[in-house]
């Protein structure tokens, strides 16, 4: 799939919009003795700024994805990715901000031929995009990504962590209490990650505070039911048997992330019928974030677009044409 078409007139320029891929305009100026605007000139010119949908042919996963722009200042984009049949991924749209209104304006200028085969959307737990995706794409699967879903329990398991090990520092000797020295790393690890030492550390924890160890065995069955072969029944059946030994054990921290199970039950359940997530989208919006540190900040939505679509694309755009005269 390409979304531009691109004939570059000389051979300077070439290898100058094709050393911007990773790269950012003032190396590429001074690796190539070219003036800034010159180099930032052509990429603004040779680089398309939204998609050709005539080129696309269909979209099997929609991506949708939120980041901001500026660290802590709440300014935030939606970027949209489709993954495609063969596994390859495009950068379809950057929005400004993460309103329902943006993207369903968005989602209508999408033809119908490609919204109709588009099989699942991928995106967090976000109601603004859940509703747009419902009134505009009714066909498609909705999926939480399992990703966020295991934020909110990890969240809720590490919350015990920190009360406790708060707790301990004040009831314990100072030497004791300097054995759990550790704990925090290991706590935040998978069972199955841990190395000999981080598993002595946490038993030495658990020892001192049994209600960290029933958190922390909550955590890995509900991560193990996620990389367990089920079925969506086989799967709600479970989770449900989940929540049922959790309200037994007494534990409260829990209590928000099974509003959150029984609230987004459809959404979060239908990642078990083929096991969709947005693993390349998170994937993707980590190569944008490395971008915007690169480039120190890009917040022209155009621009975030064309060096998104550079990066992405310009290898397999530009490779074969610079060997040209």
């Amino acid at each position: 799939m390409e979304t531009a078409h691109i004939v570059l007139p000389t051979i300077t320029i070439r290898i100058s919009v094709l050393q911007l891929v990773h790269s950012t305009v003032e190396d590429v100026s001074a690796k190539e003795g070219l003036a800034y605007d010159r180099v930032a000139g052509a990429l603004e010119r040779r680089i398309e700024t939204s998609v050709d949908w005539t080129m696309i042919a269909e979209i099997e996963i929609l991506g949708l994805d939120e980041i901001a722009l500026k660290k802590g200042q709440g300014n935030y984009v939606t970027l949209v990715t489709g993954r495609f049949r063969d596994g390859e991924i495009a950068i379809l749209g950057v929005l400004p901000g993460h309103e329902k209104a943006v993207l369903v304006e968005y989602l209508r200028l999408i033809p119908q031929r490609i919204l109709q085969a588009i099989q699942a959307v991928c995106c967090d737990l976000w109601e603004a995009y859940i509703e747009a995706v419902r009134e505009e794409i009714p066909t498609a699967r909705i999926v939480a990504d399992r990703f966020h879903v295991a934020k909110h329990y990890r969240d809720a398991a590490d919350q015990i962590r920190k009360t406790e090990l708060q707790r301990l520092k004040k009831e314990l000797p100072k030497e004791e209490y300097q054995k759990l020295n550790g704990s925090f790393q290991a706590f935040r690890k998978n069972a199955k990650d841990l190395n000999k030492e981080e598993r002595k550390t946490l038993r030495g924890f658990f020892e001192y505070s049994p209600c960290a160890k029933q958190v922390y065995d909550f955590r890995e069955e509900f991560t193990a039911l996620y990389n367990m072969n089920l079925s969506r029944k086989q799967a709600q059946s479970k989770i449900l048997r989940w929540i049922l030994q959790v309200e037994k054990s007494g534990l409260l921290c829990f209590d928000n992330f099974i509003r959150l199970l029984r609230h987004w039950w459809e959404e979060i359940t239908n990642f078990f019928v083929h096991r969709e997530n947005s693993g390349f989208v998170e994937g993707f919006n980590n190569k944008v974030k490395v971008l915007k540190r690169r480039c120190y900040g890009i917040f022209n939505l155009t621009h975030l677009f064309q060096r998104i679509y550079l990066d992405l694309s310009g290898y397999r755009l530009f490779a074969a044409t610079t060997i040209d005269g």
